[in-house]
């Protein structure tokens, strides 16, 4: 059974920093590109920052480019979000996503993206 559980999420004022973690099992890690996405009430899902397989190819939304990092540890199956500069606007639900179908998927879209977490709240205050 496919699993992935985010954790790190929290309440930080303006211009601070957190670390997400997203811990997966179930499959096999290494083969699989990952994403985290997030969500505000009302608003679509949407891409935040994705890696490959391998981790060394990074792609950023234009929001976030600059100040936060995804990277991957393919031994202890996690993946991780460094958020630094934190703004308001980053505040929402934060949500890790696997995908098999590397060339396919991206952060336009939540098609393509084959497994979700169950999400990590993250609050910025100014």
């Amino acid at each position: 059974q496919v699993q992935l559980v985010e954790s790190g999420g929290g309440s930080v004022q303006a211009g601070g920093s957190l670390r997400l973690s997203c811990a997966v099992s179930g499959y096999t890690y290494a083969s699989y590109c990952m994403g985290w996405f997030r969500q505000t009430p009302g608003k679509e899902r949407e891409g935040v920052a994705r890696l490959s397989t391998a981790g060394g190819s990074t792609y950023y939304a234009d929001s976030v480019k600059t100040r936060f990092i995804i990277s991957r540890n393919n031994v202890d199956n996690t993946m991780y979000l460094q958020m630094s500069s934190l703004k308001p606007e980053d505040t929402a639900m934060y949500y890790c996503a696997a995908t098999y179908n590397c060339i396919s998927a991206s952060l336009a879209t939540t098609s393509w993206w084959n497994y979700w977490g169950q999400g990590t709240q993250v609050t910025v205050s100014s």
